[in-house]
């Protein structure tokens, strides 16, 4: 038995996964490791959404193979499905065409001309597909989807979920920067999280321009200086926004988005990076969510903008 008294231990659990790094910190008086557990989610959740696992459901969806879809699915596609009401199509989670034309995938490239461009776009449209008894249902066989921009935070949100469950009242989830802030440390100081500066290059340095006070709250930063690809010269964001189908040219360089859960925070984040600081800012106006905008502003200097 542990005595009330006993002095939470300090937990932490690093690692690879979805392509990117997790850390796990938290504290517990019982000292237990939760490694296995953990390790399982990301399995469940890579084999649910990962654009990357060939046996995923969402290839096999995208494939048009015959497959149930599992909660861990329905969810990623119910959130991107209200970000894309919400941003009136900005964000739409059928951009997976675009985005493997233009580079972004497990796919080569094609030559971006404006007419492969226009018949691209012709497939998304988060109008054109849903849910029907566990199946997912498509207007075009030739739709795809990709829950890149919540699947991240999403994971967060669920090993979250499962450390309450766990009798795990403080901890913080750091999903390749998909962060979840829960409670305090045990001298009350709440979780100290750090926005990057935005970097020249996608491999150079990483250095901290803001740094926050979290506590039960979700924060996502999105941004564009690390991923890119560049053609002849000319370098072309990830954000490719569908009403266009070409990658979006706007002054922002990164949002940052705190909210209620994750999930949530890191379909704002990428809805804020498609249409630009002065529309994301409106558009977050009584939504009960916090905004930290890095930008370039008119006279080329990098600015900062905090929307309570």
């Amino acid at each position: 038995m542990v005595s009330c008294t006993s002095k939470p231990q300090k937990i932490k659990y690093e690692g690879i996964t979805q392509g990117s790094y997790f850390s796990i910190t938290y504290y517990d008086e019982e000292g237990r490791s939760f490694e296995h557990e953990i390790d399982s989610i990301f399995r469940e959740v890579d084999n649910a959404v990962s654009l990357w696992n060939e046996n995923s459901i969402i290839r096999k969806v995208n494939r048009n193979e015959d497959v149930v879809v599992n909660q861990i699915f329905k969810d990623n596609f119910e959130w991107a499905q209200k970000a894309s009401e919400f941003s009136d199509g900005a964000f739409d989670a059928t951009i997976g065409p675009l985005v493997s034309a233009w580079g972004f995938h497990y796919k080569k490239e094609l030559e971006m001309t404006p007419e492969i461009v226009d018949s691209i776009k012709q497939l998304v449209d988060y109008h054109k597909i849903e849910i029907i008894d566990d199946k997912v249902v498509k207007a075009n066989p030739n739709m795809t989807l990709d829950f890149n921009a919540v699947a991240q935070g999403y994971t967060t949100d669920l090993i979250g979920k499962f450390l309450e469950s766990r009798d795990i009242r403080d901890y913080l989830v750091d999903v390749g920067g998909e962060i979840f802030a829960k409670g305090t440390k045990p001298n009350g100081e709440m979780w100290t999280i750090g926005i990057e500066k935005p970097a020249e290059n996608f491999d150079s340095e990483r250095s901290v321009q803001i740094k926050l006070k979290l506590k039960d709250k979700g924060i996502v930063t999105s941004g564009n200086y690390r991923k890119y690809i560049e053609k002849n010269g000319v370098r072309y964001s990830h954000s490719i926004d569908p009403k266009t189908g070409y990658p979006v040219e706007q002054n922002l360089l990164s949002a940052t988005i705190i909210a209620d859960n994750a999930s949530w925070a890191d379909c704002l984040a990428t809805i804020c990076m498609l249409i630009g600081k002065e529309k994301a800012s409106k558009l977050l106006e009584d939504q009960g969510v916090e905004a930290y905008f890095i930008y370039v502003g008119k006279d080329g200097v990098i600015r900062t903008h905090n929307l309570r």
